[in-house]
């Protein structure tokens, strides 16, 4: 495990927090983006998972975006983190493995893909990629893409059963018809829904990339 101390805190919104995490054992590490990092949570076993932003190795700095979702362990801990506190962390990981993408390149997720979203500028054919995202609140999530330089996402408004996915799947077929590659990330079931509406237009599974962060009633996805 890495021990870390938390250089800077920034509330973005009541769910969003932008963390700064900073120390010798961050130094001279090998990350590339879409990898992720599984930060110790309370005195248990408990871990949280995330995908840093930016992982800055000469001097040992990590940026990464924190969503705090209900009342668990994690959002507990995200909601009372402050600058000053030590963590320790595993990783980073092999999580989603972005070889082989080719631009243009669309990223389909949520809150939980903020993060990778982010890290994907890190990442030279996918610098410039289209961020189609499904969230809970657009008055909330759109300030907080704004903070982290991607205020040109769309966002898509949740409905209940899922309505709101024939308008993300529409999307994805208008810019796969232009030659884009996906990356499909976030919730389990969304990501199926839109892998089967891109199978069904005829689309290579060599343009797919998924990685689903959570599904409902499920822990421990990632």
């Amino acid at each position: 495990m890495r021990p870390a101390r938390v250089a800077a805190v920034e509330t973005l919104s009541p769910q969003f927090r932008l963390a700064e995490l900073e120390g010798e054992a961050l130094r001279n590490v090998a990350w590339t983006a879409g990898q992720k990092v599984q930060v110790a949570i309370g005195s248990g076993l408990s871990a949280r998972t995330y995908t840093p932003m930016s992982w800055d190795a000469g001097n040992g700095r990590i940026r990464m975006l924190t969503f705090a979702h209900g009342d668990g362990p994690g959002s507990r801990w995200a909601r009372d983190l402050s600058a000053g506190d030590t963590c320790q962390f595993f990783g980073p990981r092999r999580s989603l493995d972005l070889s082989g993408l080719e631009s243009p390149v669309v990223l389909f997720g949520d809150e939980t893909s903020f993060g990778l979203a982010a890290a994907l500028r890190e990442c030279p054919q996918a610098a410039g990629a289209i961020h189609v995202l499904e969230v809970s609140d657009v008055a909330e999530s759109r300030p907080v893409l704004e903070a982290i330089g991607l205020g040109q996402a769309t966002l898509i408004e949740r409905l209940a059963d899922d309505a709101h996915l024939a308008a993300a799947e529409a999307e994805m077929l208008r810019l796969a018809a232009r030659g884009a590659h996906f990356v499909l990330t976030g919730k389990a079931s969304s990501i199926q829904r839109v892998s089967r509406a891109l199978k069904a237009a005829g689309l290579a599974s060599s343009r797919v990339k998924t990685k689903a962060y959570w599904a409902q009633g499920k822990t421990g996805l990632d």
